[in-house]
């Protein structure tokens, strides 16, 4: 059986459907079954605080991260400015001053 999405304009679980259209009573949002069917989303990249990431974004680094290969590590507080989103565990590529090209995790920075 199909189930009734939620309401793509508020969220409301209380959407139905109204012959060839959902319909949502909560704020009187019509959309059609076309539109109901999820598409290839881009993926939304969050820092450690919940604020989206986009492209060309400055971030902060919020605790000091080991790098493979080095004796040494990137400091907490380290700002990297003009990062890139990419797909994969670490979703941020970026340059960093003394370091050179980096990935890293969306989880250890936060927006600048």
């Amino acid at each position: 059986m199909f189930e009734v999405p939620n309401c793509p304009k508020c969220n409301s679980a209380y959407t139905y459907d109204d012959g060839s259209l959902f319909v949502c009573p909560e704020c009187a949002h019509e959309w059609s079954l076309a539109d109901a069917t999820p598409s290839e989303e881009e993926k939304v990249v969050k820092d450690a605080n919940g604020n989206v990431l986009n492209d060309g974004d400055a971030v902060t680094v919020i605790k000091d991260l080991k790098v493979k290969g080095s004796s040494s590590a990137v400091k907490k507080g380290t700002k990297v400015k003009n990062i890139r989103l990419v797909d994969g565990d670490h979703d941020i590529d970026c340059k960093i001053d003394g370091f050179g090209a980096m990935k890293l995790k969306s989880e250890f920075v936060k927006k600048a």
